[in-house]
């Protein structure tokens, strides 16, 4: 049966299997004849030889109404950057490889380094920053979507529903996020969502319950999909955290910038699977560890810029309520799997609470010892507004790296 329920402040999306995605790709050729769509694909270089990105492109390469792709390469040496370039060369659409470690981009960094507006911190945020960039450049659409190029259950059905909401003009969105249910063929994952956010937004509506943007928050199914789509004047004015606290500081801006009424999730998959993050419970800079200590700030800023005051002895209040919500948690999760004959150990679900309540208060105590940390990029309007010609030193940078050859020595 069809699940039609509207829950939150933020409009849901389903599938009801009701339409083919021939259908849909067929509008959306039409459609984009006047609303071109860009999509970017933030990459590492290991990922050319993982798993899942071969079928990603085999996907692609038959998605008719795309203009542009633009793939962020991160991690990647000369020889490693044309390698990239000739294993992209088979999509058929307009496509670029940005060198991230390449001379002319770390120039461009620099400049930015100048004015204090650069990304500082080495990540996905920071690459998908400078492909964001390259998409305003190119002014070659006026739709971007995103997504993960880890995803081992990738269908190309996910990027006609992922894009559709913002591509139809006679709806009203401006972005729209993707949901999906988190599992392998043996057992239920997403453990970050389930184990960590969503407990936590309950603590904290206890805590604050006239805070609004708890129960934004909370209104998405999967907050930390990779998946999104948006228009263009999103990007531009969109700050992007360049930590683990992408996405939920990702759905904070789109909350500060847009009205409630123009964001949706799309379900676009009944399953989703990717590449899973050691827990690393020896090392908080590694793994689900760091993930949820930067998640958690994440929130707590947000919080803190919209009037929330904490204190060490609240941050012990927030460790506990959520230690006793997220127990409750665990009995509902497994519950729901045995039932659908998936495999839920209950004592490692425990064990990952255990440490994510030390890593929630963990978060905080870092939170009150450097409260004014800056952990934004700036947004693309604020560098167009500091050095005036950057896109288009951006935009010839790209292109001298796709078009120059290697030389052989």
């Amino acid at each position: 049966m069809g699940d039609f329920y509207q829950n939150g402040t933020v409009t849901t999306l389903h599938n009801f299997r009701s339409r083919t995605t021939e259908n849909l790709e067929k509008e959306l050729v039409r459609l984009a004849e006047r609303r071109p769509i860009s999509l970017v694909l933030p990459c590492l270089f290991s990922e050319l030889y993982g798993p899942a990105l071969p079928h990603i492109l085999d996907e692609l390469e038959n998605v008719p109404y795309l203009d542009e792709i633009i793939i962020g390469l991160d991690s990647a040496n000369r020889d490693e950057y044309e390698y990239a370039k000739e294993y992209f060369s088979r999509l058929p659409q307009h496509h670029r490889v940005i060198w991230q470690d390449g001379p002319r981009m770390r120039a461009l960094h620099e400049l930015l380094v100048a004015e204090e507006i650069a990304p500082m911190e080495l990540g996905k945020g920071r690459n998908a920053w400078y492909c964001f960039g390259y998409f305003i450049a190119s002014a070659k659409s006026e739709v971007l979507g995103m997504h993960d190029c880890d995803i081992v259950t990738y269908d190309k059905s996910m990027l006609a529903r992922l894009l559709y909401p913002v591509v139809v003009p006679s709806f009203n969105y401006k972005f729209a996020k993707g949901y999906y249910f988190r599992a392998d063929e043996y057992k239920m994952n997403g453990r970050v969502c389930s184990m960590l956010i969503t407990p936590l937004l309950r603590t904290l509506k206890k805590f604050y319950p006239q805070m609004m943007f708890l129960d934004y928050l909370d209104s998405f199914r999967y907050p930390l999909s990779g998946e999104m789509s948006m228009r263009a004047d999103v990007v531009k004015t969109i700050r992007i955290p360049s930590d683990w606290g992408l996405e939920v500081g990702f759905l904070a801006e789109v909350y500060r910038n847009t009205a409630p009424n123009r964001i949706c999730q799309v379900e676009v998959a009944d399953r989703y699977d990717h590449k899973h993050q050691e827990v690393s419970e020896d090392d908080p800079s590694k793994g689900l560890s760091k993930m949820s200590i930067d998640i958690s700030k994440a929130i707590f800023r947000q919080l803190a810029s919209n009037s929330a005051v904490f204190t060490h002895e609240i941050f012990r209040s927030i460790k506990a309520t959520y230690y006793r919500i997220a127990l409750d948690f665990v009995e509902q999760y497994h519950a729901d799997a045995v039932i659908n004959g998936l495999y839920h150990d209950r004592h490692e679900e425990e064990y990952i609470v255990d440490l994510f309540a030390q890593n929630i208060y963990t978060a905080g105590e870092e939170f009150l010892s450097n409260p004014m940390q800056k952990s934004f990029i700036p947004s693309w309007k604020r560098v167009m507004s500091a050095i005036p010609n950057f896109m288009a030193q951006l935009y010839k940078a790209v292109e001298l790296d796709h078009e120059e050859k290697k030389v052989l020595v």
